[in-house]
């Protein structure tokens, strides 16, 4: 579906405290990529490289206030994951070995 341009672009929840792991820091800088970026696409309903079944789960959250996850593969082929907590408190910014 195309975004409709006479409707302003809203967030779609609260991002809450943000937080980046050490590593996660490292290979978002040396892919070149603001954490920024992957933090927008999130906030926005953009949940990058989930199936379908995953990404339908996280439209849900909205509606039930539960825990919101993303992953986006960057062009240095190392993927990021962000993920924002049920009661919106807090969203960090972290590779998948770093949730071990």
């Amino acid at each position: 579906m195309e975004p409709d341009p006479e409707k302003p672009l809203e967030p779609m929840f609260v991002l809450g405290h943000l937080f980046i792991t050490p590593d996660a820091r490292a290979v978002l800088r040396a892919a070149g990529m603001p954490a920024a970026a992957l933090l927008l696409r999130h906030l926005f309903g953009d949940w990058g490289e989930l199936d379908a079944h995953s990404w339908q789960q996280n439209d849900d959250a909205l509606l039930t206030d539960s825990q919101l996850f993303s992953t986006y593969t960057l062009a240095i082929g190392k993927t990021v994951w962000v993920i924002t907590e049920a009661d919106r408190s807090s969203t960090t910014v972290l590779l998948p070995i770093d949730n071990q």
